[in-house]
């Protein structure tokens, strides 16, 4: 199984950026964890982050052919980037949303994903554990 993590704005900033919301730790290390758990459980991950929409909607469009699923953290898109959403949707692989804080639980504009509802499942609040379920939910078939 292959499975293309994507990540959003800012999340090449972890462990800098707001450390009491999303922990101290790099995006260096969230990379790391992954690979060692899905190496673990056999299976392939590539990793992508952009800070800009059209890179991330370009590298799911050139990809989406030689993966099985899509992790994916749109970061601040996942409150208007009606095109990401467009784009999950259109290529019909199975995505599961994650973020590492619980969206639902701050400012009133986090609360709604307008990508939420073209992936499969959404994982919030669970920090870096949270990429890990989803990964282990793709496998599984059950996302």
């Amino acid at each position: 199984m292959r499975i293309l993590i994507v990540n959003g704005p800012n999340l090449n900033m972890l462990g800098i950026r707001e450390p009491d919301v999303y922990g101290k730790q790099s995006y260096r290390d969230l990379k790391n964890e992954i690979r060692r758990h899905a190496k673990a459980i056999g299976v392939a991950v590539a990793f992508f982050q952009s800070n800009h929409e059209g890179a991330l909607i370009d590298c799911i469009q050139r990809r989406y052919r030689r993966i099985d699923g899509i992790v994916i953290n749109p970061g601040a898109l996942t409150h208007y980037s009606y095109a990401l959403r467009d784009c999950i949707k259109a290529v019909g692989l199975p995505t599961v949303e994650v973020h590492l804080s619980d969206i639902g639980a701050r400012e009133p504009f986090r609360k709604q994903s307008v990508t939420a509802d073209v992936c499969v499942k959404q994982i919030c609040g669970k920090g870096f554990a949270g990429y890990l379920e989803a990964v282990d939910e793709l496998k599984k078939g059950k996302a």
